[in-house]
């Protein structure tokens, strides 16, 4: 669960500029500032059953969103590359294989900023 909202989190950081203004408003609203459904749907005078409707079409674009560019993914996989070669520098002795690792790390971060 609190997986799934990281996920949505940073779908929403990502692509929220291509989500419609009200889309932006209502998602913020769910799921940063912790508004209930009803609560929302106060807040704009529509139904609830409203309100769900818009998170889950706004949901099903941040995903058709990330299908299409990928850009979630990417970041996922640098961050990690990132953490593998800062754990390889603070480790105590560098040998060979670990300069190398580091190339090979350096070069799939170059490859992928470039995609």
């Amino acid at each position: 669960m609190l997986d799934q909202l990281n996920k949505i989190n940073l779908l929403f950081d990502i692509y929220s500029p291509l989500l419609t203004e009200r889309q932006q408003e209502v998602l913020h609203l769910y799921f940063s500032d912790n508004y209930s459904l009803g609560e929302i749907a106060a807040e704009y005078n529509i139904s609830r059953q409203a309100v769900y409707d818009l998170i889950q079409r706004a949901l099903g674009s941040l995903n058709k969103l990330e299908e299409k560019l990928g850009l979630y993914r990417l970041f996922n996989e640098q961050q990690k590359l990132l953490s593998e070669a800062e754990s390889l520098l603070n480790e105590d002795t560098m040998t060979g294989y670990k300069v190398e690792r580091l190339k090979s790390i350096l070069t799939e971060l170059r490859i992928t900023s470039e995609q």
